[in-house]
């Protein structure tokens, strides 16, 4: 129960309230502009990189505009951290600039008070944030990636289960169970041949193949042949060190496969246990998993982040300078995270370290400077 109307506590309580409401107005304020700003460059940019390419294709109008805006959702959830850390260092700027932070203090009010709400926020925006990577981001990645393979480049349609990739290539059907783009290799690959009328005439299986610069070799198939009429079994015999009949490069599977922002958590750690079960590599995949649920919580440490910058600089704390220590900042975030996570899918760094690494390594950062600011 609240304090009663004229008690001194009722007094703080709406001072206090007040306090929040005002720092959070400002919050948003600048975190909105920033967001959409951010958003609104990267698009940009995006669009003169393939404006030529839509443009040669001819596209219709309208696929630009549904392609670019299923982009939204992913380069929000990406731009977000960058947009909070703006926020916060402006925010916690301009009451020092004005200061406004002074009396604050003065008031009584301490610095952990003031940065609740603004990390409260933050911590609320990272849930959103956690929510939207598992149900919004991946249809939008999908649909933006169904778009640029089919509509603009004429690629033939993939068709994709859980744990397997499903490819047409003339009377062919091709069924690869794990793609390893780096290293040019397909993992349980199954080639299935049928008649003009759509019967079983001749199956292949490849547990591992390597892509040698002019064909697909696998080290040891099984080869099957049905009869065209019965589909009974005619022949089966292994062979070893055999060319498979695909005619497409590892440009071809490479642009193919699975995109890890196409799945969600559940979706991620379901192709891992999978794959594990089977005797397959699920490194990437739960390299993935695990960066899933530690992205998200790079918009709070940004917050955190961004508080004692704006401390440091106090009444410097313009927009200008807001903006540089924002690029400066997300860009060497995403610079270590991405080593970070290579390192992890090369088995350098175990999964869970390859995800969170650079998030504990901002936040320490982070608490070393509020540290410093607080014993000046």
């Amino acid at each position: 129960m609240g304090a009663a109307p004229g008690h001194p506590l009722a007094h703080q309580e709406a001072a206090v309230n007040l306090i929040n409401r005002y720092i959070l107005r400002r919050f948003f304020q600048v975190f909105g502009l920033s967001l959409a700003a951010f958003v609104g460059l990267y698009l940009l940019v995006d669009f003169f990189e393939k404006v030529d390419n839509l443009l040669e294709q001819r596209v219709p109008l309208e696929i630009y505009f549904v392609y670019f805006a299923a982009k939204v959702p992913l380069i929000a959830v990406q731009i977000a951290p960058m947009a909070v850390l703006m926020g916060a260092f402006m925010t916690i700027g301009g009451l020092s600039r004005t200061s406004e932070l002074t009396a604050l203090w003065a008031g009584g009010v301490s610095l952990l008070r003031i940065a609740a709400p603004l990390l409260g926020t933050a911590g609320l925006i990272s849930l959103l944030i956690l929510l939207l990577s598992e149900l919004l981001v991946p249809l939008s990645v999908r649909t933006t990636n169904e778009i640029w393979e089919t509509r603009v480049h004429g690629r033939p349609a993939v068709m994709y289960k859980l744990d397997r990739l499903w490819l047409r290539e003339g009377d062919h059907i091709i069924n690869v169970r794990l793609v390893q783009p780096e290293e040019d290799r397909l993992q349980g690959v199954s080639l299935f041949r049928f008649d003009e009328e759509f019967r079983l005439v001749e199956r292949i299986e490849a547990p591992e193949t390597q892509h040698t610069g002019e064909a697909w070799e696998a080290p040891e198939i099984q080869h099957f042949r049905f009869s065209p009429g019965g589909g009974q079994l005619l022949s089966a015999e292994r062979l070893s060190n055999t060319s498979l009949p695909l005619s497409r490069g590892p440009e071809n599977f490479r642009s193919a496969r699975i995109e890890s922002e196409e799945l969600n958590f559940r979706q991620l750690k379901q192709r891992a246990a999978v794959l594990r079960s089977e005797g397959y590599d699920p490194r990437r995949f739960t390299v993935d998993m695990h960066n899933r649920l530690a992205t998200p919580f790079a918009t709070l440490i940004m917050a955190f982040l961004g508080i004692p910058f704006a401390l440091q600089k106090g009444r410097n704390s313009r927009v200008a300078l807001g903006v540089a220590l924002t690029v400066a900042i997300g860009f060497s975030y995403h610079m270590l995270h991405a080593v970070s996570m290579a390192m992890g899918y090369a088995g350098l760094l175990p999964p869970p370290a390859a995800a969170w690494s650079v998030n504990i390594l901002f936040l320490l950062f982070g608490t070393w400077l509020l540290l410093a600011e607080r014993m000046n």
